[in-house]
């Protein structure tokens, strides 16, 4: 069983810590192939938030997990604990995935993880983060970096998203899918770079566009127009469009073409069908408007998505 070590030392954000502790340790019903043990790892009882908690492990701990999460620390301008960033750069160099949530960051750019690397994290610190570590090159306008080996995470809300991407990452579209319906929050918000895990959006069931939502995704395979969806929302598609781009921020288009790119990341995950049958499966038509649509979202070729997603899963 693969192992997610959390550093609690210092002045910690209740919120990092726990969601990576719920997303993380608790298995959706569909993953049968095993989870992650999750270890709270720490010299003693921290305070987080208006909590204390009492980690599990000793650091040492922490060095030989497979995936080691940072969370966000209370104040950066607080002395960063040194057997957590010597612990933190002794994972990585033993082989561990880390990751940083929020301002975490400032603990792996101690750790002389992000010389050379892109890193971001809550925005108003971007420029001191930055400034401590001027071989990292900090960008301040995504959600969340990947580095391979080493991550980071923008604020809050973005910590969910790096959190279900390495899920994508060890399990599938399918699971991080469903670990995000248990948040009640969609797999991925879009950011300002290619990233693998594509945009369901979640609905609220009371609200007026979640019966035709969950219509369209059933016919995703079938041409499917704004008009088609209007007549089934009994509006009228300038009425829809309102709609859509109030609650969700797109044009019903824009959403239709991201849930057909979504489902054709999931039959390359979990199918060996041509490039034409999963165009035509997802509604795109030809491989040729697969292919183009594919890359423009998600920034690669559908065999080069293949490809890496199944070598991330079997490295």
């Amino acid at each position: 069983m693969p192992t997610v070590a959390l550093p609690a030392v210092g002045r910690l954000l209740h919120f990092e810590l726990a969601v990576a502790h719920e997303i993380f340790g608790n298995p959706p019903r569909e993953a049968v192939d095993g989870w992650y043990d999750v270890l709270l790892c720490g010299p003693g009882p921290v305070r987080v938030g208006p909590f204390t908690v009492e980690p599990d492990h000793g650091l040492e701990r922490l060095v030989t997990a497979d995936t080691v999460i940072v969370p966000a620390c209370a104040d950066i301008d607080d002395p960063l604990p040194a057997d957590v960033v010597e612990a933190v750069r002794a994972a990585h160099t033993a082989g561990a995935r880390v990751a940083s949530l929020c301002t975490g960051a400032f603990v792996l750019g101690a750790a002389g993880l992000l010389d050379g690397r892109r890193a971001t994290t809550h925005w108003a610190h971007t420029d001191e983060l930055s400034a401590r570590h001027p071989l990292a090159v900090v960008d301040p306008d995504v959600l969340y970096t990947d580095n391979g080996s080493v991550l980071t995470s923008a604020g809050k809300a973005a910590a969910v998203d790096l959190c279900l991407h390495l899920i994508h990452l060890d399990h599938g579209a399918g699971i991080a899918n469903s670990v995000a319906r248990r948040l009640v929050m969609s797999p991925h918000r879009p950011g300002g770079q290619a990233q693998f895990v594509a945009t369901p959006v979640q609905v609220s069931g009371e609200h007026t566009l979640s019966t035709v939502l969950a219509w369209a995704q059933q016919r995703l395979d079938r041409p499917l127009t704004v008009t088609d969806m209007a007549r089934r929302a009994n509006t009228s598609p300038r009425n829809l469009g309102r709609q859509f781009r109030s609650v969700l921020g797109q044009t019903p288009l824009q959403w239709l073409l991201t849930q057909r790119v979504r489902r054709a990341q999931e039959l390359l995950e979990a199918t060996d069908e041509s490039i034409e049958a999963v165009a035509l499966a997802t509604g795109m038509g030809t491989a040729t408007t697969l292919r183009r649509q594919f890359k423009r979202i998600v920034g690669v070729p559908p065999n080069s998505y293949r490809q890496s997603f199944r070598g991330a899963n079997l490295g």
